[in-house]
């Protein structure tokens, strides 16, 4: 039973105060404190209205509503001895009830007799006041702030208190009760801090109420959403004042979210006569050098850009817009100045630097790569279908597909690898396909990015990629749980999403054969199995995410998963099968003759007409053999069950009317072969054993 304090539910508010948060760690800090506060007021019966966990870079905030002032009186009932044991004849305690009374805290006169799973026994009441919400809080609320874990942490004090960054104050109040709980080697109080050189530096709140308006009054946007809603509406009205508009970039708007309390959005402009460079390299500037948001219209760059800053205290507007240009202008002065100097050599002259770059210690350095890539391309054109001019690009794109990565300009931003290699050999004379092949190699970088448009950009991808996935499985380098330093999860899924995009008809095994021949080490069996089935659990991935049943596609993947545009059409076609009405009676069908099979100790190989007796196995083999000559498609689901829908009455009729297991072993082991021959018409298509209700 719990008793109920008679004194109101009260406001808590939490703030941790910090050094800038990388907005990573911010993002992360959110999550984890989303888990663990509702779990740690579960964990000590405290009772509560909403939680709001918030943050800025410079502080982590958990507000909750309506929070008991107390955990609830709570009454436990503990089993003791049986009556018999704990009183004698003459109904006095013994040893047995006076030690249960003393270890449990009463006086063996409260100890009460119940009857508990059918026999008596003597139990203890135990009345637990529970303790005051600020006493509890005090005691538990820095293992909370301990529990918030980095990838990387600092120290800071003589504490040794590991944390993203520094902790500078503390503030936790119950109402107007402040929580003095320690950390760090911080007590905490009721004073916060504002914006970043706004005076006074710290000031009080005497409540949570009091809190908020406070930072409301300074334009701090507390919740990220907000935050992040206000900087999208205000860079899109600086970018229509200007006379465009900014291209969506949702990890960018993260960011920035993350990295202003209280935003405020300005216009920056920059010389028209920087156009002239390649425009992936101004964005490149702008977005990953300054975190700023381009201004396009249509697919054009204007000479403008929004700046996302923290509200100014004293300093004028004109003199921060006037200092982000003048860092824009010297980042693209420096641009201008690597594309100068790299102009003056050809694209191709840059190859042979790449032997001064190290790909990987076993596997040689990017001209190695570059030769292997090259090779590989090669083999694999007719395994595409390039025609003789496509051929021929995809072999000139190959040799100058990683000439760039020893350009000024990729060596200062590696992330316009593939762009630069077409701005150069475009600017060398290369045909527009050569140079567009060398950049959509690199497709997809990401997530939701292009594919190739041409298959000479593709099959150039796809000798990559699988260069780099074989290679690092022959050098042992398989990656593990998180640490994946080649980004070898990025390749597969990138070569899987362009064989489904273009729905290429592409065995993976011969493919890897050839790039593992083409190696500097050897490939062992083992090692191109387990990269082959590394490639295939990203297809898998793929599969489920959007929306397929596993089973599904296990049965698929299980037949043809080394063929991934086949496999997932296959899984396609499987799904609607499995959904027909009928398919009740068919997989059971198909799966009789699956399981007689499978237990059987020998299967002969082929099968003797002359031995069938039976009219039902008689007919069960002239259906066999209508199935068999019938006309499929490599792995096609429909064509596979179409053939075999008009086989099941002969089956349900065969295992009715025919003993498969007779005594006599020629006509046993004739039997069993007819069976297996009818579980092979599903070989190359799917596992239909991996299928729910087989």
């Amino acid at each position: 039973t719990a008793g109920r304090s008679p004194l109101p539910a009260t406001r808590f508010l939490l703030e941790i105060g910090t050094e800038e948060l990388p907005h990573a760690d911010l993002e992360s800090a959110l999550a984890q404190l989303r888990q663990s506060v509702p779990a740690l007021l579960d964990e000590l019966r405290l009772e509560h209205g909403e939680i709001r966990v918030l943050g800025t870079p410079r502080r982590l905030v958990v507000a909750i509503e309506a929070l008991s002032p107390a955990q609830p009186d709570v009454e436990k009932v503990v089993k003791g001895p049986p009556v018999s044991r704990a009183f004698d004849g003459e109904g006095n305690p013994t040893k047995a009830a006076q030690g249960f009374a003393r270890s449990k805290g009463v006086a063996v006169e409260d100890l009460e007799r119940r009857t508990l799973e059918g026999g008596e026994y003597v139990v203890a009441v135990i009345h637990q006041k529970g303790q005051p919400t600020p006493e509890i809080l005090r005691e538990h609320l820095p293992q909370l702030v301990a529990g918030i874990s980095f990838g990387k942490s600092m120290r800071w004090n003589a504490t040794n208190v590991a944390f993203s960054r520094p902790i500078r104050w503390l503030l936790a109040l119950y109402g107007e009760t402040v929580i003095p709980f320690e950390y760090a080697g911080l007590t905490a109080g009721n004073r916060t801090r504002g914006l970043r050189f706004l005076e006074p530096q710290t000031f009080p709140v005497n409540s949570p109420a009091d809190y908020f308006a406070a930072l409301e009054t300074q334009g701090i946007l507390l919740d990220p959403e907000a935050r992040r809603a206000a900087v999208e509406a205000q860079i899109n009205a600086v970018a229509a004042e200007a006379g465009g508009e900014i291209h969506p970039d949702p990890d960018l708007l993260t960011e920035v979210t993350h990295l202003v309390e209280a935003p405020l959005a300005l216009r920056g402009d920059f010389d028209p006569e920087h156009l002239k460079l390649p425009r992936e390299v101004l964005i490149a500037v702008m977005k990953k050098h300054q975190r700023y948001f381009p201004i396009h219209k249509g697919d054009e760059l204007l000479p403008h850009f929004v700046i996302v800053a923290n509200k100014p205290q004293g300093t004028p507007l004109e003199a921060i817009k006037r200092g982000n240009e003048d860092v824009v202008r010297a980042r693209f002065a420096d641009a201008a100045y690597f594309v100068r100097e790299d102009l003056k050599t050809p694209l191709e002259d840059f190859v042979p630097q790449l032997a001064k770059l190290t790909f990987q210690r076993d596997l040689g350095s990017m001209l190695d790569k570059t030769k292997r890539i090259g090779h590989l391309v090669g083999v694999l054109s007719p395994m595409v279908g390039l025609t003789p001019e496509e051929t021929f690009t995809a072999a000139r794109a190959a040799k100058l597909c990683k000439a760039d990565l020893a350009t000024q300009m990729v060596v200062e931003m590696t992330s316009l690898q593939g762009v630069i290699g077409r701005e150069y050999a475009l600017a060398a004379g290369e045909p527009p396909v050569i140079a567009n092949a060398i950049f959509e190699h690199y497709l997809p970088r990401f997530a939701g990015d292009s594919v190739p448009r041409g298959k000479p950009g593709l099959t150039v991808g796809i000798a990559d990629r699988l260069d780099t996935l074989m290679g690092l499985f022959a050098a042992g380098l398989a990656p593990t749980g998180n640490k994946d330093p080649f980004a070898q999860r990025r390749a597969a899924l990138g070569l899987v999403t362009n064989l489904l995009a273009w729905e290429l008809d592409f065995d993976l095994r011969p493919a890897l054969d050839a790039a593992a021949a083409n190696l500097p080490i050897e490939a062992a069996p083992k090692s191109r199995q387990a990269c082959l089935d590394f490639i295939v659990e990203r297809l898998r991935n793929l599969l489920l995410e959007e929306g397929y049943r596993y089973d599904v596609v296990d049965a698929v993947l299980a037949a043809q998963g080394y063929n991934p545009a086949r496999a997932a059409q296959a899984v396609s076609e499987l799904s609607v099968w499995v959904a027909r009405e009928d398919w009740e009676k068919i997989l059971p069908a198909y799966a009789r003759c699956v399981r007689i099979t499978r237990s059987a100790e020998y299967l002969q190989p082929s099968i003797t007409p002359d031995l069938f007796s039976d009219p039902a196995e008689k007919d069960l083999f002239a259906a066999l053999q209508v199935a068999e000559a019938v006309e499929r498609a490599p792995g096609s689901v429909d064509d596979f069950l179409n053939a075999f829908l008009p086989l099941i009455p002969a089956i349900d009729r065969f295992f009715e009317e025919v003993l498969v297991m007779t005594d006599d072993t020629a006509v046993r082991a004739n039997r069993l072969a007819l069976l297996a021959r009818v579980a092979a018409l599903a070989d190359g298509v799917a596992d239909l054993s991996k299928l729910e209700g087989f």
